[in-house]
Order: C-alpha cells, then sequence, then structure tokens
C-alpha cells in the first residue's frame, strides 16, 4: 500500500519503479525543502527553472513538485512558460500552507 506523497511513488508490477523510490526516499525529504526554498526565494517557477535554481536534475525535480502539490503546498499558477526546448511548461508556487511550512 502506497503512502505518496509521504513517500516516493512508483509504478508497474516489475519493482524496477518500487525499487527506484525505495532507492531515493532518504533523499526526499531535503530535495523537497530544496524546492520549497526555491519557491520561497523566486516566487513561481516552472520545474526546469527549479532544477536550475536548486541545482538538482529535473528527474529528481518534477515527482517533488508533484508531491508537494499533492500535499497542498504548491500549487498551479495557471500560467505556462516557454523551456528551452520551447515546449510549454506548467508555472507552479506556494500556497499559503507552503509559505507556513517554510
Amino acid at each position: 500500500m502506497s503512502r505518496y506523497p509521504d513517500t516516493p511513488g512508483s509504478k508497474g508490477p516489475d519493482g524496477t519503479s518500487q525499487a527506484a523510490a525505495a532507492n531515493i526516499a532518504p533523499r526526499v525529504a531535503g530535495m523537497r525543502r530544496k524546492v520549497l526554498e526555491a519557491y520561497g526565494k523566486h516566487g513561481e517557477a516552472t520545474v526546469l527553472e527549479l532544477a536550475a535554481l536548486t541545482g538538482l536534475d529535473r528527474y529528481s525535480v518534477n515527482p517533488r513538485v508533484s508531491e508537494l502539490r499533492r500535499m497542498g503546498l504548491v500549487e498551479s499558477t495557471g500560467e505556462r512558460r516557454a523551456n528551452p526546448s520551447g515546449q510549454s511548461a506548467a508555472v507552479q508556487r506556494l500556497t499559503e500552507k507552503g509559505r507556513a511550512v517554510l
């Protein structure tokens, strides 16, 4: 039984995703904190912007943003910005609850 978003989520029945989630679990709290602090300092950001601000790779940031959204700490602004590839990316920001956590 998953305890997502408190613990990293996983997909698929083959065990690879579950192993990856278990492997990263000890570092998730620190990564979430870095992401929250980046939002606190810079206001709103896309996942790629957060990756640059935190020094984490986007593959670590994206799931943390999803977890923080599920926890009610981050929300969409409704805005989208072009990322370096030209694709449109959602912009997120802290909620009142997220600001209170900081």
